[in-house]
């Protein structure tokens, strides 16, 4: 039974600091592709940045506080996965992160290899770009 407050939801932000907020934003937009959707700068100690689709009621936020904000990786199977049906535009992308130091790495669950590719992030958290049309 779904939750009548589901209903009321109207965006969704993942968000996770980084203390290495340029390098994030150069992975996701020139590396992968997405937009920058918003930022802001020393907002209560926080500089970050909203990457996503345009179109799209979710995307991501990174923050960074002017006192740092690392953040390992915790496993090598927390993935964000990007369903794209296009071969073509995913083996374009691997390339260009290719190019900026970013290869691509054996996934800890085989399941990601069989039509995906994944790739770690300036932080170490992982992107799996997978050739399916998803669900």
């Amino acid at each position: 039974m779904k939750e009548q407050w589901a209903k009321e939801v109207v965006q969704v932000r993942i968000a996770r600091p980084t203390n290495q907020l340029t390098a994030i934003e150069r992975f996701y937009c020139e590396g992968i592709g997405l937009e920058k959707i918003g930022s802001f700068k020393a907002h209560r100690g926080y500089d970050g940045i909203m990457i996503g689709l345009p179109y799209a009621h979710y995307h991501l936020e990174f923050t960074e506080h002017m006192d740092g904000s690392p953040c390992p990786a915790p496993t090598k199977d927390n993935l964000l996965v990007l369903y794209m049906p296009n071969l073509e535009a995913i083996q374009r992308i691997v390339q260009r992160l290719e190019q900026m130091g970013y290869p691509e790495v054996a996934p800890e669950n085989l399941y990601w290899a069989e039509k995906g590719v994944t790739i770690e992030d300036p932080d170490g958290w992982r992107i799996v770009l997978m050739n399916t049309m998803g669900i």
